[in-house]
C-alpha cells in the first residue's frame, strides 16, 4: 500500500535482475496479487490493481539470499502483461491519483486502537523512520490492510477503493467476526 513498508527476500534470478535494473536505474516495480499461487506459471494472471513500489534498502542475509525493503509509492491499474525472456512480467500500467489525507471520523477510534496494537507486532511498520499517522484515515486504512491476517481477495477488494472511509467500512466489517 502506498506508504507502507514491503521487506522481501530475493532468490531467483529474474528477480536479482531485476532488483539490480532497479536500483542502478533508481527505478521502481510494481506489487501486485498473483491469482494462481506460482508466478512463474505463464498461465497465472495478475491482479490489475497493485503498488509501485521503490527499493529503499537491500542487503544479504546469513543464508546469502538477497533481502530488499520496499517503499509504496501509488496505487496502479495494469493495462496489459506480458512475460518477458526472463519469465519476469512486465505490465503497462495507469499510475492512479493519490488519496488525498483526511482526517479519521472518531466512530473508527477502535480501528485506530486496533491499529496501533497490530503495530507492535510488525517491525518494518515501527522503525524510527515511519512516519505515523493514526488521525489520517488513509494512513490508518492503508496499514491495516497491511497488517492484518485476512485472505488476499478481501485484502484486495478493499485496496482497490479509492474512498478510505469505505475501506474503512470494510474493515470494520471483516473485524466483527476476526478476532487476533
Amino acid at each position: 500500500m502506498p506508504g507502507g513498508r514491503l521487506p522481501l527476500r530475493i532468490f531467483e534470478p529474474r528477480y536479482i535482475d531485476m532488483v539490480r535494473d532497479c536500483l542502478k536505474q533508481q527505478s521502481g516495480f510494481g506489487v501486485c496479487l498473483i491469482d494462481e499461487n506460482n508466478e512463474a506459471d505463464p498461465l497465472a494472471r495478475a491482479y490489475p490493481y497493485g503498488t509501485v513500489v521503490k527499493i529503499i534498502d537491500w542487503d544479504s542475509d546469513a543464508s546469502g539470499l538477497l533481502v530488499i525493503v520496499t517503499h509504496g509509492l501509488q496505487k496502479f491499474r495494469t493495462i496489459s502483461t506480458a512475460l518477458n525472456t526472463d519469465r519476469l512480467l512486465m505490465g503497462e500500467v495507469e499510475l492512479l491519483p493519490l488519496v488525498q489525507k483526511t482526517t479519521i471520523p472518531t466512530r473508527y477510534s477502535d480501528l485506530v486502537e486496533l491499529l496501533r496494537r497490530a503495530l507492535l507486532s510488525v517491525e518494518t511498520l515501527v522503525e524510527d523512520d515511519i512516519e505515523t499517522d493514526f488521525t489520517d484515515s488513509v494512513w490508518v486504512s492503508n496499514r491495516l490492510l497491511e497488517t492484518l491476517p485476512m485472505p488476499p481477495e478481501v485484502r484486495y477488494e478493499l485496496m482497490v477503493m479509492d474512498d478510505p472511509i469505505q475501506q474503512l467500512d470494510g474493515l470494520r466489517e471483516f473485524t466483527k467476526n476476526w478476532r487476533p
